[in-house]
């Protein structure tokens, strides 16, 4: 394995743990909070446009070097 294919791999993986552990962080202050059902998906869409952004941002990188 290069180290190429390693930072890849590494940083694919270390990226998803971090979403997961925002969402984690995002679920408990909304339940913190008591945001209800309005203000959790408030705050889920939030980090959800967040993570699409970088969902697109890799496409688009793989498509242009293509």
């Amino acid at each position: 394995m290069s180290v190429a294919q390693f930072e890849s791999i590494s940083l694919t993986v270390l990226i998803t743990a971090l979403i997961c552990y925002m969402g984690y962080i995002v679920w408990d202050l909304a339940k913190r909070s008591e945001a209800g059902k309005f203000g959790t998906m408030a705050l889920f869409g939030a980090l959800g446009l967040g993570v699409m952004g970088f969902v697109i941002k890799t496409v688009m990188i793989e498509v242009i070097n293509v």
